[in-house]
């Protein structure tokens, strides 16, 4: 019997998963004056409070093939998971492992996702693989019918700092002046390119919430999942989480924690919000 295993980068805010063995290969966010690896030894609380009285440049770092290949283990067959192309050369490196996996490994196989997203978009993709696996779907099955899922898939973002962006340069310092002056949050999506872009400036937290709750109505949501992934922000996600039952009964909402990564971009406060799209 051919063993099966699930692999994300650490996007996905996951570190394992109930029902198929799964690893998560850690991106790491560099500093001039520390370096933090976004795996489970990660002081989460720490890096959070290191990150807002820190004011020089900043930088994240994707794995390398060689930490793809070391999360692969001697698994036959490999879903591999991965932030968009479009923020981070995570995939690429999936890829070129992938290659050198089934290589030196004939008969093993390698499935690799380009996410186009981050955060709970990916914690999406991840437990939907694990679903078909459990219901035992073959690996050409999965591989056929992912693509046709991640179109069903979507990301929404809240955030009332852009700072890091700023210090990664993704962003312009101007732009991210917008965010936090007399309380206003930025509102945006994952473009269908993987990218991110902001939609909304709002002012205040509950109007941003109502805006959020607006783009989940008119993307068609009305039985799929949420998953809401915040950054201390808990209660900001209690609150989107009672809107969208109230609004949306067919719906179901699960509440995470941004890991590392992901709290690094959406910084405190911030709030990510995977969906899926029916």
């Amino acid at each position: 019997m051919r063993t099966v295993k699930i692999v994300a980068d650490s996007s996905a805010n996951l570190m394992e998963l109930k029902a198929v063995a799964f690893d998560a290969a850690p991106l790491k966010i560099i500093t001039g004056q520390r370096e933090f690896v976004d795996d489970r030894n990660l002081d989460l609380e720490e890096m959070i409070r290191f990150f807002k009285s820190y004011k020089g440049r900043s930088q994240s770092s994707c794995p390398n093939p060689e930490d793809w290949l070391k999360t692969f283990g001697d698994a036959d067959d490999v879903f591999c998971v991965a932030i968009t192309s479009g923020l981070s050369g995570s995939y690429n490196a999936a890829c070129i492992a992938k290659d050198m996996y089934e290589a030196e490994h004939p008969g093993r196989r390698v499935f690799v996702i380009d996410s186009l997203s981050a955060g709970p978009e990916l914690t999406l993709i991840v437990e939907k693989l694990e679903e078909l696996i459990v219901a035992g779907k073959s690996y050409e099955e999965i591989c056929s019918y992912m693509p046709e899922y991640q179109k069903k898939t979507g990301l929404l973002f809240m955030l009332e700092s852009l700072n890091n962006f700023a210090a990664n340069g993704r962003v312009s310092p101007a732009v991210a002046k917008i965010a936090g002056v007399l309380g206003i949050r930025i509102v945006g999506k994952a473009s269908d390119a993987g990218t991110l872009e902001p939609t909304d400036k709002c002012r205040g937290e509950a109007k941003s919430l109502n805006t959020i709750l607006k783009h989940l109505k008119d993307s068609g949501l009305k039985t799929g999942k949420v998953q809401l992934a915040h950054c201390q922000n808990e209660s900001a996600a209690n609150t989107l989480k009672s809107m969208i039952e109230t609004d949306l009964p067919g719906v179901t909402v699960k509440i995470g924690i941004n890991l590392g990564l992901c709290s690094f971009y959406a910084e405190k406060g911030g709030l990510l919000v995977g969906f899926e799209k029916y």
